[in-house]
């Protein structure tokens, strides 16, 4: 199975280009809100049960996918401080032990773009991050980027790319 792990700030697209990818692909596509939105109905945001189970769920869909011969899954991910250390090992011992080809794309776009696009109203269908003064705290702070990631095979910059454009170059590099 390939993991596309499509991963950058909010608001820098990785849905929408997952979208395009998953339409053209026909992998499918598994992004971060359907696990964090349930759980946020029960669970204050990085408390210890959000970030237990939304973790254990990442893993477990992953884990499911690949027994049952899934060709393919897209994943949007921010690396924000309440993502345990140990996630991404976690990820990449799973991606060995079942064959797991994992791709970490980095998708990214100047912060004013980020800024004009946090109020779109696609982002409402999700409990996505809208708020440009939580945004810019959460960015000062250095939340928004404590988890180290692996070496990005592609980066992607979305202001100048529009989603399809982004998948297209995604796909060629998976061959």
């Amino acid at each position: 199975m390939k993991l596309i792990f499509l991963y950058g700030l909010p608001a820098t697209g990785k849905f929408t280009i997952g979208e395009e990818l998953a339409r053209l692909t026909g992998y499918k596509l598994f992004h971060n809100h359907l696990a964090v939105d349930p759980l946020l109905s029960v669970f204050d945001f990085g408390s210890p049960p959000f970030v237990e189970l939304r973790e254990t769920f990442w893993i477990s869909v992953f884990e499911r996918a690949a027994l049952a011969d899934i060709p393919g899954i897209i994943f949007t991910f921010v690396p924000e401080h309440t993502i345990r250390p140990g996630f991404i090992p976690s990820l990449a011992n799973l991606a060995l032990k079942h064959d797991i080809n994992l791709r970490f794309i980095e998708v990214t776009c100047p912060i004013e773009e980020i800024k004009q696009r946090l109020d779109n109203p696609s982002r409402r269908r999700f409990q996505k991050l809208n708020s440009i003064p939580l945004f810019e705290a959460l960015q000062s702070s250095g939340a928004l980027s404590s988890v180290p990631m692996p070496a990005p095979e592609l980066t992607l910059d979305t202001s100048q790319l529009a989603p399809r454009e982004a998948a297209g170059r995604i796909i060629a590099s998976l061959r």
